[in-house]
């Protein structure tokens, strides 16, 4: 199940299409049944949430926070992995930047989000390899062009 919430109305942002997106993107994944919190907001709630969690007083583009880490599925109920957080303003303004509208770029958060999920990392350069790969690959699953250069995406 997908729990969408969006504090962001009439910023833009297709929950349907968040909805679609983000189930091919946990069938790609292996997750089909599992579940997945989703959530909207703008700049001045992220950067409150990065400054609570992270300790950074500045906005940031999305948050993870991983339920099942390390963890095995559990036999029957529900598999919640997470809650993501997107801010919208980021989104709209890294969308900006790549010449690309804002769908876009939150499905590319989505599926940076979803691997933090599952336990992906990008702090060290072997693991950002693999992320970015899988990153790549779960881009092609959903038919997303990759515009980003080597080396930014997936930047702490």
């Amino acid at each position: 199940m997908i729990y969408l919430e969006n504090r962001t109305r009439g910023a833009g942002v297709d929950a349907a299409h968040v909805r679609r997106t983000t189930r091919r993107l946990l069938a790609a994944l292996g997750e089909r049944a599992s579940s997945v919190s989703i959530t909207f907001v703008r700049d001045a709630q992220m950067r409150a949430l990065n400054h609570r969690h992270r300790s950074k007083d500045r906005s940031t583009d999305v948050l993870s926070f991983s339920l099942v880490e390390g963890e095995p599925a559990p036999q029957g109920g529900e598999r919640m992995l997470g809650d993501v957080v997107i801010s919208v303003d980021a989104a709209a303004r890294q969308a900006a930047e790549y010449d690309a509208p804002l769908a876009r770029e939150v499905e590319r958060l989505l599926i940076h989000s979803l691997l933090h999920l599952l336990g992906h990392d990008h702090m060290e350069f072997g693991e950002r390899a693999r992320m970015v790969a899988e990153e790549r690959r779960l881009a092609a699953v959903i038919g997303m062009p990759w515009a980003y250069e080597p080396g930014e995406e997936g930047q702490p």
